[in-house]
């Protein structure tokens, strides 16, 4: 097989390594000239949970050529129709996309390229872009989990699944919209609220003000999917459902205590997004705790913590407010 790796950043680095190691023809594909120079120079360096470099394919967009059997897209979604018609060409006969991306973008790439073509994975570990061509590993545990439209048996899933299992546990999904919605849930309380606050993932969730708020980030992703009528699939073995949903003081107070313990081993992670605004780059906040917000109006659930990550990302970014726990105070729970 012949796989590109399209947005090549923290997370694309390393999986690109990882797949070139395992001797799986992969090229890096970015836009950033300096990542991709760096990377050819000195191959792709991976530190953190794991330490080793490996020397990759690594290109700009306008260097693609010929046609590719599986496009891992890793880009962010502010662009996604225009980056996804420029794809089409590199696809070959039965070439397919996977998009890594967060929130639910399947169904907009799939009215581009059909739903045969379109796949999804959800990635459930995270990494940092230190700098050009040396990528952050900030988990323990490296996991994915995988879907389509046409069922767990589609021949296309074993592909991609004998892909990603070069480098961690990957689980294809029945319910993989159920799967998404599980991810989306904990982008939207940790990724959105380590944006807000400037922190890790683990700091949000010790801290007992900003692990209020989450909680209730939480509650409403839980109480949004139910009513769109998605039903919520483990991650990593947890059932976040039943963990984290609540009807009753006893399980809010249950749920609020366990945040902590599940996110220890993802406790040194810092949002995307949060990185996106240190780097003077636009978030993805419509197409994460944005879209909770959406389903939340279509469906008569009411987001008041969510609609405020949204606020509050959206006045960071455009420089009227500073990434800081002193934000916290405008959730009004």
């Amino acid at each position: 097989m012949r796989i590109a790796i399209y947005g090549a950043g923290s997370l694309g680095t390393i999986l690109g390594a990882y797949l070139t190691k395992a001797s799986i023809d992969t090229e890096l594909i970015n836009r950033n000239k300096a990542h991709v120079e760096a990377m050819r120079k000195n191959g792709a360096k991976v530190v953190g949970k794991k330490n080793f470099t490996i020397p990759v394919k690594a290109l700009t967009p306008d260097q693609m050529e010929g046609t590719y059997d599986i496009i891992f897209l890793m880009t962010k979604q502010l662009d996604n129709h225009n980056v996804v018609e420029g794809l089409r060409p590199f696809l070959g006969t039965d070439g397919i996309i996977c998009t890594c991306q967060n929130g639910l973008p399947e169904p907009g790439i799939a009215e581009i390229i059909g739903r045969d073509r379109t796949y999804g994975c959800a990635i459930a570990w995270g990494a940092t872009l230190l700098s050009p061509g040396v990528s952050e590993l900030t988990s323990d545990e490296i996991s994915f989990s995988i879907g389509g439209f046409n069922g767990r048996d589609d021949k296309n899933l074993v592909k991609i699944s004998s892909v990603l299992s070069k480098m961690g546990t990957c689980v294809t999904e029945d319910n993989f919209l159920g799967a998404r919605w599980s991810k989306l849930l904990i982008n939207a309380a940790f990724s959105g609220l380590s944006t807000v606050t400037g922190c890790t993932f683990g700091e949000v969730a010790v801290n007992k003000k900003s692990r209020r708020v989450c909680q209730a980030v939480i509650k409403e992703c839980i109480d949004v999917s139910k009513k769109a009528g998605y039903t919520l699939e483990p991650v990593q073995g947890k059932d976040i459902a039943k963990l984290f949903d609540y009807s009753n003081p006893v399980k809010k107070m249950i749920s609020f205590a366990l945040i902590p313990l599940a996110m220890k081993k993802h406790a040194a992670l810092k949002a995307s997004m949060l990185q996106d605004i240190e780097k003077g780059k636009p978030t993805e906040i419509d197409f994460i705790n944005g879209i909770v917000c959406g389903y939340g109006r279509k469906t008569g659930v009411p987001t008041p913590a969510n609609d405020m990550v949204v606020e509050i990302v959206k006045e960071i970014s455009a420089g009227r407010r500073k990434p800081s726990m002193d934000n916290i105070a405008l959730f009004d729970l």
